[in-house]
């Protein structure tokens, strides 16, 4: 069994991650792994705690040598912001005045409820995206476990706002790198960051998509027997599982329900004696199962809900109408949005991988990888041949 907790609070002493079930003998690049966690503190229309924070991964389980033992991996990354406001969130003696008046569109009324709280920080500092820069540190972990096996998870901004970028297809990575939005396409990447600048002005905030592509993944990752199991379901409900996602498309999403089938399906034809398809609408996914071609996922991301021109909301201790809370926020999470996907993704693909090749060291996976590959290529022969 492979699984992962986070725990942590925004602006707490840290963000502790754990994960169990990762094979041994996983050399790991810490760097590489620290460059993944600046590439989620940046992109244009981020705020003010990005100045602050300094992401890095502490080891403090799991590992020995820079490698894996097979045991639980605990790791954490260290709050710097904790510091200004100790007096308010240490874990023993924090204490300050309540924000009482929920913002429309985040979890603080709900929590509130919930867990009966009065302060709704109580439920903000837990519900805040600065959790998933340990999903991101925990992804980065998983990447190098699924670069093993020859998986390689890329992502690049869709849309911001009404600005939205031609159907790429193919990308270059070292292009989406190099835009402050994280969009390939340069013409629509101005067009993004003036959207950006024209909401900050105004007091809005800006959501938008970004794309989320997988290559590598082997044919039969995922299965049709069970509704849990079905890879499209396991991926999109690892997406949903962010803060800001309200929609998740696979291949050709939505825009499925207007094509005639004839239009809709990936077909098969033969090329040098190798089974090819024309196109890949189903976005690597059909049956519930990964079946050769890469995995494409289309996220949206809604408007984060802090407004530094409010909304308006209701203060729930004096029962009166008032402004929603203020609180230290972004313009637009679209890009860094972006990189957490990625890190969903990854954490979501390693139980079903680890479920059809197994192993209990990097050793062992990968040989079975090898057999399923060797097995795959002899029945494809017998069909060739009839049998």
């Amino acid at each position: 069994m492979f699984r992962y907790l986070t725990a942590g609070e925004s602006h707490g002493p840290a963000l502790v991650g754990i994960l169990d079930g990762l094979p041994a003998q996983l050399e790991l690049d810490v760097a590489r792994i620290n460059e993944t966690l600046a590439r989620r503190q940046g992109g244009y229309g981020r705020g003010g705690r990005m100045k602050i924070e300094r992401d890095e991964i502490e080891f403090l389980a799991g590992l020995r040598g820079g490698k894996t033992l097979g045991s639980p991996v605990a790791v954490m990354i260290r709050n710097r912001d904790f510091e200004n406001v100790r007096e308010l969130m240490d874990p023993l003696t924090g204490h300050g005045k309540p924000l009482t008046n929920p913002r429309p569109g985040h979890a603080d009324y709900a929590g509130s409820l919930k867990y009966r709280h009065r302060d709704l920080r109580n439920v903000l500092e837990r519900a805040s995206a600065r959790e998933t820069a340990m999903r991101v540190g925990l992804g980065a972990i998983c990447a190098q476990f699924l670069e093993a096996l020859g998986i390689v998870t890329h992502s690049y901004v869709h849309r911001i706002g009404d600005v939205e970028a031609p159907d790429l297809g193919a990308f270059s990575q070292d292009d989406v790198e190099a835009s402050d939005v994280r969009c390939p396409h340069a013409p629509t990447a101005q067009k993004m960051i003036a959207a950006i600048d024209t909401a900050k002005a105004a007091g809005d905030t800006l959501g938008g998509q970004f794309i989320v592509r997988v290559d590598g993944v082997p044919a039969g990752i995922g299965s049709n027997r069970q509704p849990e199991t079905r890879l499209d379901g396991v991926l999109a409900g690892a997406l949903m599982g962010m803060q800001t996602v309200k929609a998740v498309e696979v291949g050709l999403g939505a825009d499925v329900a207007a094509k005639p089938g004839s239009q809709a399906h990936d077909v098969f034809s033969l090329e040098a004696g190798d089974v090819v398809r024309g196109s890949n609408r189903a976005g690597g996914i059909e049956g519930g199962m990964s079946n050769g071609q890469p995995i494409v996922l289309r996220v949206s991301v809604k408007p984060i809900p802090t407004l530094m021109k409010a909304l308006p909301s209701v203060n729930l201790h004096e029962q009166t109408d008032a402004p929603a809370s203020i609180v230290r926020s972004d313009v637009c999470v679209v890009p860094a949005g972006a990189i957490v996907g990625e890190a969903m993704v990854r954490l979501a693909l390693v139980a079903p991988i680890l479920e059809k090749y197994g192993g209990d060291s990097m050793e062992e996976t990968l040989d079975n990888l090898r057999r399923s590959n060797d097995a795959a290529a002899a029945l494809f022969a017998k069909h060739t041949e009839g049998v």
